[in-house]
């Protein structure tokens, strides 16, 4: 689980995309009205496990962690009308939204292709005594099939394995266009959130170009970077980590079958606004 954790990069000012590395009620149209009320222990107890950054009352920003740390989903299509559910491998692009790699010969490929119209479980109970008192989060959305290597690359950087059959002819990436979302943060605490919500609303175009360049001088010196940031500021064990990709909202690391989280405190869109960020973060964490 996330500690508190800052990481530093400097940039030339001259290009931004070069990094070194400095280690320092609602109503809806269906008749719902829905409510998010979390007192103080739930707050504390979901903050913990998501992150331990400072508390957020926003159940959009809760649910947008789990869309980053979430490895896998539980994915809900229509087999001619009837419900069908698969486990799927999940990545996230720089907003949030869900990437799936499928295979065009699965049956949940051959009922998107008939009905886009999808679910998805994301799943964050895993270490809750009562895991029905875990945050969970259901997605509403369509599933779109890109032909975008910038998503692909994303999603074998977060998947390693996958990148064995990312190439087949028969594999696509497809974006989930999120329409709704239902969090669920444990006995009582319920909420129906807006897609636009969900997803980060910010335009992070320049980032996404510079996060090749970013993530090749993180990963330049044999995984010591990396490894200094799981060791140091997330207290994970052993060496090899990498960072597998980067957004706004943090930092994404794997050493094998291990995973590890950086959070941020604000959305850094662009790699001036990364840049300003960590060093201030870095600043204070040194104080």
């Amino acid at each position: 689980m996330s500690r508190g954790l800052w990481i530093t990069l400097t940039a030339r000012r001259s290009d931004p995309q070069s990094f070194g590395i400095v280690h320092c009620p609602r109503r809806h149209e269906d008749g719902f009205e829905t409510h998010l009320l979390l007192d103080g222990p739930a707050l504390a107890r979901l903050t913990l496990r998501m992150s331990e950054s400072p508390a957020r009352s926003d159940g959009a920003a809760f649910g947008r962690r789990l869309m980053r740390r979430c490895e896998q989903a539980a994915l809900a299509t229509s087999l001619r009308g009837a419900p069908y559910a698969s486990l799927v491998l999940v990545a996230a692009d720089l907003d949030a939204s869900p990437l799936l790699l499928l295979s065009d010969l699965a049956q949940h490929s051959r009922n998107i292709a008939f009905d886009p119209r999808v679910s998805l479980l994301l799943d964050g109970t895993e270490g809750h005594a009562d895991r029905l008192d875990g945050p969970r989060l259901s997605l509403l959305g369509r599933a779109e099939r890109v032909a975008d290597p910038r998503l692909l690359a994303r999603f074998t950087a977060r998947h390693p394995s996958s990148a064995r059959y990312a190439d087949f002819a028969d594999f696509h990436i497809y974006r989930i266009v999120v329409a709704r979302g239902h969090f669920v943060a444990g006995f009582g605490h319920i909420e129906w959130i807006d897609g636009a919500d969900l997803v980060l609303q910010v335009d992070a175009g320049a980032l996404a170009a510079a996060e090749p360049a970013i993530l090749a001088q993180l990963n330049a010196d044999n995984a010591k970077t990396a490894d200094f940031y799981a060791q140091r500021l997330l207290g994970c064990h052993g060496g090899g980590w990498r960072v597998t990709g980067i957004d706004p909202e943090g930092l994404d690391l794997r050493r094998e079958t291990d995973t590890a989280r950086l959070d941020f405190l604000a959305p850094a869109p662009t790699p001036e606004a990364l840049q300003a960020t960590l060093v201030r973060l870095a600043e204070k964490a040194r104080q």
